[in-house]
């Protein structure tokens, strides 16, 4: 049987959030029978949107990323409600049933994402129901799909197999797989938001002047095995990103075809730029002149 899943674009996500005031729009203070009471005006984020904030400026990242029900496959809070107060159905939507989950503040504990939400005035527990009562009343994919204005939201009914070739094919990812729910909501360029990046520049000085030098390959190394390879660009400036939000030990190591090799260990606890590296000789000749290549500290 075909199932709903979602997929957020982290990259084309600008925050503009108008998706998150569709949901409000859709949900506050309107009640939708056997789907969702009203939710109040202030105090629950049926769906909301984290920030990710990475480096300093000139280099500088941000991104950003919408975050509600997970629709899992193997839902705490399903299991946890053997009465039928929280179900899954059939298309793979979890919905709490407001009449029978009453005064159950308990079922809001168990989801480990913390995205059910306790509605202090109606005494229910509550989450976003994917917009349920809108798709069973003809609706082509939930509200929210419509209102992003860059495309950052695709709601997909598929066959389950069909979806699972579309993760490895697109590099789809989910949050904290770790938590083993097999959450049906996924996303792209999630590393822009959760991985770590260093930048770093190459650089030529010849009598006090300084220029970039484009073109130069730089390689990312841990435990000398290369991790990443790019060139420097126009500015001298490389980047290597997707890095792992743990404390690690790297080696970023420069190679000129003519100048040499130039390496630096970086150790990395938080997105930076490192110190450039520079060549320090006449590097504008075009025959081979006498040199020395050094890592300049300012």
């Amino acid at each position: 049987m075909k199932k709903w899943y979602m997929i957020f674009d982290v990259d084309r996500c600008t925050n503009c959030r108008n998706c998150f005031i569709s949901v409000l729009d859709e949900y506050v203070e309107n009640e939708h029978e056997g789907y969702s009471k009203p939710v109040p005006r202030s105090g629950m984020h049926l769906l909301d949107i984290k920030t990710y904030e990475h480096g300093t400026a000139p280099d500088m990242s941000v991104a950003y990323v919408p975050v509600t029900c997970n629709n899992c496959e193997n839902a705490p809070c399903v299991r946890a409600s053997e009465d039928g107060a929280v179900y899954k159905r059939p298309d793979g939507i979890v919905v709490i049933d407001p009449e029978k989950s009453k005064g159950r503040k308990n079922i809001v504990k168990t989801c480990p994402y913390g995205h059910i939400w306790w509605n202090e005035g109606e005494e229910v527990p509550q989450l976003w129901t994917f917009d349920a009562h809108l798709l069973d009343n003809g609706w082509a994919h939930p509200r929210m799909v419509d209102a992003c204005p860059t495309n950052a939201i695709e709601a997909v009914k598929t066959m389950p197999n069909n979806m699972k070739a579309r993760v490895q094919n697109e590099n789809l990812e989910t949050l904290n797989p770790e938590f083993g729910t097999k959450p049906t909501i996924y996303y792209k360029s999630l590393d822009k938001a959760l991985k770590r990046f260093v930048v770093g520049s190459v650089i030529g000085e010849e009598t006090g002047t300084m220029d970039a030098i484009e073109g130069v390959e730089v390689k990312l190394l841990k435990d000398g095995a290369e991790l990443q390879r790019t060139v420097t660009d126009s500015f001298g400036d490389f980047r290597f990103a997707g890095l792992s939000s743990e404390k690690e030990n790297y080696v970023v190591k420069v190679q000129h075809d003519e100048l040499g090799s130039l390496q630096a260990e970086v150790t990395l606890s938080s997105s930076m730029r490192i110190v450039p590296f520079v060549y320090k000789q006449l590097w504008r000749c075009q025959r081979k002149v006498n040199w020395s290549a050094q890592l300049y500290n300012r």
